[in-house]
């Protein structure tokens, strides 16, 4: 197919659509393991309980009793642990296969494939997966990467089944280099802070639900509260989760405040002005100030926890707001990018 002077290659965008399609699939299907590892494994608790029990029985004295660095057999893995070393290559399977995506996607348009809301969403969710994999690497925090492919599996549901754009140029608006510059550190930026977001959500439900550390593991007792319990004790403690969002925060923060100025000076040089408070504009800028207001509040005592979780929180929703709401609802210069 020709559109202009620009061949379309249908082939290409053939296999790159099967390969969104694969990633999807992939995604839930290592979705589905880290959760099978998440109840698959010991809380601390219990796992202290058990090194307790055991060195009563008198086992620690007889390892002291042998040479050193004799043993009998190695630590026995837990199921949660061999599930969760399964589910990990998984997710780069599906990252390979939806990373190809969007390269096949390029070639097939020959622009940069990220011209529209389907293939924005498309980026952005991949950023979202290098960046769990990134944060949560460490053996014990894997298993949290079910609560990150959730939302990047529900976007690209929505990405192909409402959202699909078939291979096409973009529309003159967007025929610039400021378009691989400045939509893709938005789209990596806001991939990172999902991340964050995701944290911070954990974070508050650990808070909420969580059972203190002087809480006999025995006693979880019955019911829909108790069975929350159970699950929740089995994610890495809240200070581990508000760490895991700081950090992400802390590399997003500055990659999207980046992304505003390479707007602002593509906006200068299309429009012939920096910026405009075009609603587009006013939501990132709305979004970088929570942003900025969260390092604050990170950083300042009595705001550490909960408050701060909940500044971050609010960041990851103007995200989202920004993506689906300005994007397909208002009216605005940036409309051209929606569908």
């Amino acid at each position: 197919m020709n559109t202009g002077s620009i061949h379309i290659d249908e082939t290409l965008a053939r296999y790159s659509d099967l390969l969104f399609g694969t990633a999807i699939t992939v995604y839930v299907l290592a979705m589905i393991l880290f959760l099978a590892a998440l109840a698959g494994a010991r809380s601390r608790k219990l796992a202290s309980s058990a090194q307790l029990v055991t060195a009563g029985a008198g086992s620690s004295v007889a390892v002291d009793e042998r040479a050193p660095g004799r043993i009998d057999e190695a630590p026995r893995r837990s199921l949660g642990e061999r599930v969760g070393n399964m589910a990990y290559p998984v997710v780069i399977v599906g990252l390979i296969a939806h990373i190809s995506s969007i390269v096949l996607r390029g070639m097939a348009t020959g622009r940069p494939p990220w011209g529209n809301m389907y293939e924005f969403i498309s980026l952005t969710c991949a950023a979202c997966v290098v960046a769990g994999l990134v944060v949560l690497r460490k053996p014990e925090h894997r298993p949290l990467l079910s609560f990150v492919l959730l939302p990047v599996s529900l976007l690209m549901f929505i990405g192909g089944r409402w959202l699909y754009t078939q291979a096409a140029p973009v529309v003159p608006a967007l025929k610039s280099y400021w378009l691989a510059i400045h939509v893709s550190i938005i789209s990596v930026s806001s991939g990172v802070l999902l991340v964050s977001g995701v944290a911070s959500i954990l974070y508050l439900i650990k808070m909420r639900w969580g059972r203190p550390e002087s809480e006999d593991p025995g006693a979880a007792g019955t019911g829909f509260v108790a069975g929350v319990r159970r699950v929740v004790d089995r994610i890495p403690s809240a200070d581990t989760l508000d760490r895991l969002a700081y950090k992400a925060v802390v590399f997003g923060f500055p990659l999207f405040g980046l992304g505003v100025i390479c707007g602002a000076i593509w906006a200068e040089a299309a429009w012939g002005r920096f910026w405009g408070w075009d609603p587009k504009e006013t939501v990132s800028f709305i979004a970088w100030v929570i942003y900025a207001a969260y390092l604050h509040a990170r950083a300042t005592a009595g705001w550490r926890n909960h408050a701060a979780a909940w500044i971050n929180i609010a960041g990851f929703v103007a995200l989202l707001f920004n993506l689906f709401a300005i994007n397909l609802v208002v009216s605005g210069l940036h409309s051209y990018a929606g569908l």
